[in-house]
């Protein structure tokens, strides 16, 4: 049944001209993930060039780096999470997309919330926390990030939390106590703990695989 409404708002998606970001993408960039066994909703800023290549979000080296974390954090990709972007378009040049692209957007991503109805949201970066919670002027995405809070979407309240986007670790590459890694990775473990008890998924040599990541990036 989830999958079946997911392909009407693809479709209307597809067909979508509300922004002038219709205008120069190759692909719109839908969703990625599980929508059948999906208890959480992860929220990205916007399509890469890889992504508008692929139709699928976080597949570039970012999202790259966010598999890893997340499989080290005994967390899924293909099973636990359902994952979509702010708009579903590339913004030129990678650039962030404005409130008025996203505004243009915002139907296609509340319908797949309603849809999935998820046991938590992930806000992934800054783009995504400021399109659900309205920030005062000393509130950064380093202060707010790994805190529990509350986003209403259509009038549902759903438990959410802001981890560092993976773009943003690509360029802090330090492992030490209080780092954005170290963070990422305790901010996770703290989701799959709350969200994910219950869920144990076989692993095999993550340290290994995490750390020759970590060296290439």
């Amino acid at each position: 049944m989830k999958n079946n409404c997911l392909e009407i708002v693809r479709q209307k998606c597809e067909n979508c001209n509300g922004c002038a970001l219709a205008s120069t993408r190759n692909n719109i960039v839908f969703s990625d993930g599980n929508a059948s066994t999906a208890r959480i909703v992860l929220i990205g800023e916007a399509p890469g060039e890889m992504e508008d290549e692929t139709g699928r979000p976080f597949v570039g080296r970012a999202g790259q780096l966010l598999t890893q974390f997340l499989t080290e954090a005994g967390i899924s990709r293909d099973e636990d999470l359902y994952i979509i972007n702010t708009v579903k378009c590339r913004p030129p040049e990678n650039r962030v997309p404005t409130d008025e692209e996203k505004m243009a957007c915002r139907k296609f991503l509340n319908a797949q919330i309603d849809i999935i109805k998820p046991d938590a949201i992930i806000l992934c970066g800054a783009t995504a926390l400021k399109s659900f919670v309205t920030l005062d002027k000393k509130q950064t995405i380093s202060k707010v990030r790994g805190q529990w809070m509350t986003v209403t979407v259509d009038g549902v309240d759903y438990k959410a939390m802001t981890i560092f986007h993976p773009s943003y670790l690509l360029r802090n590459h330090s492992m030490d106590e209080g780092s954005p890694r170290r963070l990422m990775q305790q901010d996770l473990k703290n989701i799959k703990d709350t969200i994910l008890p219950d869920v144990n998924h076989t692993q095999s040599n993550n340290n290994l695989v995490f750390g020759t990541l970590t060296a290439k990036v």
